[in-house]
């Protein structure tokens, strides 16, 4: 539809900025993106309280208004905040209350969970923040902290661990508002890798040893290339010229996630891509991806994504509908 209305989001800007947050969030969010029209974000800079609003780094930030900005979006991001510690104006609590009543997404970056735990909408909700802050956050009432993912989506409040896992956050968003292809062209432009799982790890905890992640690099471009392959952890130890052992241990240190975790994944990033871009037969996709069936795709894109293949593809496809039979040409 040419004169769908944008989706509003609003970018929070405050007294000592977290300056890399910050940027993450109008990098993805609020640069200009003529090439997608009007399927991209109208957005604004809402300022979160009176006075300059300045960050690390001599930065000044001009916002476009004030909080009853936050009353017309339908996504807002906190990018950051001054700490764990760091008071949160009540009007800004009181707004952000407000938006959640009414149905706004809250999105956080880093230790921007600590305004969601203030503002008592982590209540009964997953979270997560900068690894450093993780035992702080736990101390807020009724919330189940998850300390070594990249972001959690619980729907209508998302969080992220700390800086750069932002942009992972970022991402996804724009994955689940306007397809994987939208997301995949966002983060070309930003020269960073489309996709990193939520659940994947924060920060590696050790290095893979050279010769292990040579062999590792080897064995996800060998799957990736025939994913419709019956690829078992057997398998992939196999090829890779490692134990079980050692392929557990390698593929968690690289990819913060089990081989057969990595697995679903890449077939579920497959399949997206080819729900939006072909015209193909969801049964003829599960099959190429490897999943075998079009119940056992739906299977995983309903426990992940919470959705159909075929809702997923009305959404987000790329491609002219097929004509139905018996229509007139």
């Amino acid at each position: 539809m040419p004169n769908a209305p944008r989706h509003g989001l609003a970018i929070l800007a405050y007294d000592g900025l977290c300056t890399f947050e910050y940027g993450c969030a109008v990098e993805v969010f609020a640069l200009p993106r003529p090439e997608f029209g009007v399927r991209w974000y109208r957005s604004v800079i809402a300022a979160a309280e009176p006075g300059p609003l300045r960050g690390v780094g001599g930065v000044t930030v001009q916002a476009d208004g004030g909080l009853e900005l936050l009353e017309s979006v339908e996504t807002i991001v906190i990018p950051g905040w001054r700490g764990p510690d760091g008071s949160v104006p009540e009007p800004l609590l009181h707004a952000l209350r407000r938006a959640h009543a009414r149905g706004a997404r809250i999105v956080s970056i880093c230790a921007g969970a600590f305004v969601l735990g203030a503002a008592g909408l982590l209540a009964g909700r997953r979270a997560t923040t900068h690894w450093h802050h993780t035992g702080r956050l736990a101390a807020i009432p009724e919330v189940q902290v998850e300390v070594d993912v990249l972001y959690v989506d619980e729907g209508s409040i998302l969080t992220s661990a700390g800086s750069a896992a932002g942009l992972d956050l970022c991402l996804h968003v724009v994955r689940k508002d306007f397809g994987a292809q939208t997301a995949n062209l966002v983060a070309r432009r930003l020269v960073i890798h489309a996709h990193r799982d939520g659940g994947q790890a924060q920060f590696v905890q050790r290095p893979v040893p050279r010769r292990a992640g040579a062999k590792l690099g080897l064995l996800f471009d060998r799957v990736r290339g025939s994913l419709g392959e019956v690829w078992t952890v057997e398998r992939m130890a196999a090829e890779a010229g490692l134990s079980l052992r050692s392929l557990h241990r390698h593929v968690r240190a690289a990819t913060g996630t089990a081989p057969g975790t990595w697995l679903i994944a890449e077939r579920l990033a497959e399949a997206r891509t080819m729900l939006e871009e072909t015209n193909r037969p969801v049964e003829e996709i599960a099959e190429r991806v490897g999943f075998g069936s079009a119940p056992a795709l739906r299977s995983h894109f309903r426990a992940i994504l919470g959705v159909t293949p075929t809702d997923y593809r009305k959404r987000f496809s790329t491609q002219p509908l097929p004509p139905r039979r018996g229509a007139a040409a």
